[in-house]
């Protein structure tokens, strides 16, 4: 049986919309009463030093495909600078098909993962969305440390509003950028909701700008 990507609508510009600095600020304390380490950046630029600042020399990092790790050069330093240990080059050069029990065992637990999150809800809990789930395991748990940079656009009043972002924005703005890229589509097949992380493993970037889907 084929499996079809059912093609998702045009994106809901409402969840395009920024949020201001003062629902930044409630933002980040609701998720700082949830354990998560918070930060909220003056702009992108400040974003990638922050994460760079963070990282040891020579440490293993892991980096999601992230639109908003793009958009603020991150994923470039990280991978090719030479400054660290990227894994994501690591897994390039490994066969799928041949070698994927050792392409799962290397994803799944780095140092650093860095990435972003779709939503951020108003009470602190942070919604992603996944088409493999590589990367949720290690956000989840199995990362020493993770780092996620978050526009002020992904900011919402609750989960259910997170899904809904997911559904009707993240879903459709990826699927345009995949078929850019000259793939079929994608599809929104795992979700995971983070409501809190005792010892400050997971620290949150905050970003007065539109970042990101």
């Amino acid at each position: 049986m084929t499996f079809t990507l059912p093609q998702p609508g045009t994106a809901n510009p409402d969840f395009a919309r920024p949020a201001d600095a003062e629902r930044l600020e409630r933002t980040a304390e609701a998720l700082r009463q949830r354990g998560f380490q918070v930060t909220i950046a003056e702009s992108g630029d400040q974003a990638r030093q922050l994460v760079l600042d963070a990282l040891p020399e020579g440490a293993e990092v892991h980096t999601g495909l992230s639109e908003t790790l793009q958009q603020i050069g991150l994923t470039d330093v990280l991978e090719n600078s030479g400054r660290y240990d990227p894994v994501r080059p690591r897994l390039k050069q490994l066969d799928r098909e041949t070698q994927g029990r050792e392409m799962r065992k290397l994803g799944a637990a780095p140092d650093y993962v860095i990435g972003s999150a779709a939503a951020i809800t108003d009470d602190g809990q942070i919604v992603v969305g996944s088409g493999s789930g590589s990367q949720l395991g290690a956000y989840a748990y199995a990362g020493g440390h993770v780092i996620l940079v978050v526009g002020h656009q992904k900011l919402v009043r609750d989960v259910a509003e997170g899904l809904e972002r997911l559904q009707q924005y993240s879903l459709p703005r990826e699927w345009d950028r995949m078929q850019a890229a000259g793939f079929p589509g994608t599809v929104l097949a795992k979700t995971l909701i983070i409501s809190y992380e005792p010892g400050a493993r997971i620290s949150v970037i905050l970003v007065p700008e539109t970042l990101g889907f």
